[in-house]
């Protein structure tokens, strides 16, 4: 009995985060979404995923809600199940690196809202951008009695990334403090039988539990599952099918029924998955009919494989592309991709990573000439902004990039002075809680609009009494 708990195999739901960033852009409302946690709550998952990535900067920038009370709401629903986020090492939820301060009171202030595991990833998997985030999630997970530290590697293929490359950065992960290891395969590149050996090898090496995240647009998510469940992984990410497939995760309930009556069963309920399901098909409708979800993002891409492109990016470079009225260069663009890639020093496509390199191919093909339009963010990658990448950057692109500044080689925080007490400066006409100096450290102007947006609510006459004491911008 014991060895079949252990081979048990355990389920993260990305619905709530992963699935609706990489089919419709992140645009899932906290209202869509908290009708059914009760339900998911019941079902048994090792947790839902229900927060980072893109969702913050989506609740702000385009929804009009506060990241922070979803997080809130959610928690307060789902009693049993843990919750579960995406966080990008030094960039938090944003897209730079961010002094220290502000990390360590990011991860204060997820575990004190109710986040219970933390995934943790750095998109160049440079470890040295993990370890602040990792040491303030063991720091206030004392003080809050909760807090997982999942440290992750980003899976990718190149000549310096292999099962031995990977093996060895899963145990310093470890040796860092992670209660678990991530395998991050977030372009769908891994296939089956990689899978299996590099679980395999991960497995023979680290005593913590292996968690396996992909993506099924190269169409190959269930398989890589399969052999990675044979392998002994410990979790896997799933998505429940009207949200799943595509650019999304494979779906969860194929995945269950596919090992129920074996030793990997997942012990979930079909039935109560099906309810789940039934609840999102006319969201998945709606998101269809209002042209949220496109067709092309539902599809099986085998190019996936070739040009090592994530789903969340795909659809990305099309919306580019669809701008500029340019979608007849999409085929072209993704030929560029993995050419500024070797570049840049083979980094993974991921958050930010993923979009620089997206977007420089975009502007090489647009100009007709390779480097001639140049992103700040292209050449903070080659100066040594985001980190070490896999591979040094020559000398030929350097120079073409950055021309004669001097690259940064020390842990890119080292030179971020503390910014919080001037953050706290700078935002506190809008201040109505403590995390909005986090909402406006990561978004600055789009949080400002929020802000406004909030306030604009709050007062709001409409024929009721105001609550003139505390309205400090009377409308």
């Amino acid at each position: 009995m014991a060895n079949e708990v252990k081979k048990k195999v355990g389920i993260t739901e990305t619905v709530l985060r992963d699935a609706h960033q990489s089919l419709i852009a992140t645009r899932m409302t906290t209202e869509d979404m908290l009708p059914i946690i009760d339900k998911m709550d019941e079902v048994g998952y090792h947790s839902l995923e229900a927060w980072g990535g893109a969702t913050f900067d989506a609740c702000l920038r385009f929804l009009n809600e506060d990241p922070w009370e979803r997080l809130r709401k959610i928690k307060d629903k789902a009693k049993k199940t843990p919750l579960q986020m995406l966080f990008r090492g030094q960039n938090i939820l944003g897209y730079k690196h961010y002094a220290d301060d502000v990390v360590e009171y990011f991860v204060q202030k997820s575990l004190a809202n109710g986040m219970d595991i933390i995934r943790i990833f750095d998109a160049l998997n440079d470890i040295r951008n993990l370890k602040t985030a990792i040491e303030a999630t063991k720091k206030y997970a004392k003080q809050e009695g909760r807090g997982h530290v999942q440290a992750t590697l980003c899976y990718t293929t190149s000549p310096v990334h292999n099962i031995e490359s990977f093996t060895k950065l899963a145990k310093e992960l470890e040796s860092m403090g992670a209660d678990s290891i991530c395998i991050k395969d977030m372009a769908a590149l891994l296939t089956p039988y990689t899978a299996y050996d590099l679980v395999k090898a991960i497995k023979s090496e680290v005593k913590v539990p292996v968690q396996l995240h992909t993506h099924f647009t190269s169409g190959v998510g269930d398989m890589t599952y399969l052999k990675a469940i044979e392998a002994g992984v410990d979790v896997i990410d799933t998505a429940i099918s009207p949200m799943a497939m595509g650019t999304s995760q494979p779906a969860t309930e194929p995945i269950v029924a596919t090992l129920q009556g074996t030793e990997y069963d997942t012990g979930l309920d079909l039935v109560k998955l099906n309810e789940i399901a039934n609840y999102f098909k006319p969201l998945r409708q709606k998101y269809l009919d209002s042209g949220l979800m496109k067709q092309k993002m539902l599809e099986v891409d085998i190019n996936a494989l070739m040009y090592q492109v994530p789903g969340g990016m795909l659809s990305n470079l099309y919306s580019q592309l669809e701008q500029q009225g340019k979608t007849d260069k999409f085929e072209e663009v993704l030929q560029e991709v993995p050419r500024v890639r070797e570049d840049f020093g083979y980094p993974p496509l991921v958050t930010p990573s993923s979009q620089i390199v997206g977007t420089q191919a975009v502007l090489n093909v647009l100009a007709g000439e390779r480097y001639k339009m140049i992103s700040k963010e292209s050449k903070g990658v080659v100066r040594g902004e985001y980190g070490k990448t896999p591979v040094p950057i020559s000398d030929e692109i350097r120079k073409k990039i950055i021309g004669d500044e001097e690259a940064i080689t020390c842990r890119p925080a080292d030179l971020i002075k503390p910014e919080l007490k001037q953050l706290e400066s700078e935002m506190k006409e809008w201040k109505e809680q403590d995390e909005d100096v986090l909402s406006y450290a990561l978004f600055g102007q789009v949080a400002e609009k929020y802000f406004e947006f909030r306030r604009a609510q709050k007062y709001k006459i409409d024929g009721d009494m105001v609550d003139m004491e505390n309205m400090t911008h009377p409308i």
